[in-house]
């Protein structure tokens, strides 16, 4: 049947007006930076495809690599890498059915994106 009272009901949040939680950025982002890697992922292979096919090829390539945008794309990398890496630990732990309560999956969700940068970073000084 029709709705006649379909004005007086209230409308759906927005996104104009939805206040995102840490939960769900987190979970965007672990998504995001698993596609972002394969970007990474290619360039690699494209700089090693290139290593054995000729030099002035590879002089493309590598070109390409020590660019500033060949190393922010590498650097991006090491971090989703991390991130990701991080987040699906949490998954892991979530799993097993801990910290699933709010107080614990904000702890999670901040030790995810605060531990991608500190181990990026020793990874960018060591390397």
């Amino acid at each position: 049947m029709a709705d006649v009272n379909r004005g007086n009901r209230p409308l759906s949040p927005h996104l104009s007006i939805y206040r995102p939680q840490l939960t769900s950025i987190t979970s965007i982002l672990t998504r995001v930076t698993g596609n972002a890697l394969l970007v990474g992922a290619l360039l690699v292979v494209w700089w090693l495809l290139a290593a054995a096919t000729s030099a002035e090829y590879f002089a493309l390539a590598n070109w390409v690599m020590t660019s500033l945008l060949g190393k922010l794309i590498m650097l991006g990398s090491i971090w989703a890498l991390w991130y990701h890496t991080l987040a699906g630990v949490r998954h892991l732990i979530w799993d097993n059915a801990m910290g699933l309560d709010l107080p614990a999956a904000y702890r999670l969700g901040w030790a995810v994106v605060i531990g991608s940068f500190v181990l990026t970073a020793l990874t960018v000084i060591v390397l």
